[in-house]
């Protein structure tokens, strides 16, 4: 109940947003900025996994192309109580992974090719017990939903910046033109920024302490995420802003404003906290 208010609320919020970018140009920016709204949420919670998944490039993989991954998520859900998921692999050397979908009904975990290397038997298994807790706990919704939204809003921002070399607005007496335009481009990074802080950082730790109780203990994860860590500095992984929380370690892109506005604990504090040390 409490994730779905979260929904609810976050859906709200930034429908507002995009309804005050859209009022920029006037009633007729508002009116696009309206319909634009009801299609995203429609779409956002409906196929924001969907969305999520060819952001990513990521593949679906059967049991015989994976084993290894089918093996242990079968092991791992038989544990957790949780149905199957769909498996995808993303093509990519940047070692990452996620999870997606609006219920653990409708859930999907991906895994980089970079991770499925890099990983041994007991890190990889901590990694997809961290997703399948996102899925247990039943965030990824928000998650999926927060970065279909923010790619909304970056698109609105692209928009502006076009309609400002051209001319901006006819609409200008209404309040458009280019000083709707500038703002705008101002406003859309700071809003993408609201919605990647809009996810908890303790949601992490929440599935970092869950995948620890799943596997039966903590050691596996641990590890991983050091690697994790270390290899995604020399691996960035180009994803945009907006998805970038969804991963369960920060993709460190060289793009530059996904490092000013991680919504990732640091790593060590996670790694603190699944190995019992105090974390201030």
């Amino acid at each position: 109940m409490a994730n779905n208010l979260k929904t609810v609320f976050l859906l709200g919020l930034m429908t507002g947003i995009i309804l005050f970018l859209g009022s920029l140009w006037g009633r007729q920016g508002l009116t696009i900025a309206l319909i634009i709204s009801v299609l995203m949420n429609f779409v956002s919670y409906f196929f924001s996994d969907k969305i999520a998944l060819k952001m990513y490039g990521a593949k679906p993989v059967s049991r015989e192309e994976a084993p290894r991954l089918y093996s242990m998520l079968d092991f791992l859900c038989s544990r957790s109580g949780l149905p199957l998921p769909k498996v995808y692999i993303i093509p990519t050397d940047s070692p990452n992974a996620f999870a997606t979908g609006r219920n653990p009904q409708h859930a999907s975990v991906a895994v980089t090719e970079g991770a499925m290397r890099l990983l041994d038997e007991n890190e990889l298994q901590g990694v997809l017990a961290h997703e399948l807790s996102h899925v247990k706990n039943r965030d990824i919704l928000i998650s999926s939903v927060a970065a279909t939204i923010a790619g909304v809003i970056m698109y609105v921002s692209h928009m502006a910046r076009f309609a400002m070399i051209f001319g901006g607005s006819r609409d200008r007496e209404e309040g458009g033109g280019a000083l709707g335009g500038l703002i705008t481009i101002i406003v859309a990074p700071f809003a993408a920024m609201l919605i990647q802080m809009w996810i908890s950082r303790t949601r992490e730790y929440q599935a970092d302490g869950s995948a620890a109780e799943m596997v039966g203990h903590p050691h596996g994860l641990a590890a991983a995420l050091q690697k994790l860590e270390n290899y995604s500095k020399r691996l960035p992984m180009e994803v945009s802003p907006s998805s970038a929380h969804m991963l369960i370690v920060h993709p460190f892109s060289a793009g530059g404003m996904m490092s000013l506005f991680s919504t990732h604990p640091p790593i060590q504090k996670r790694i603190e906290r699944l190995l019992g040390g105090r974390v201030s």
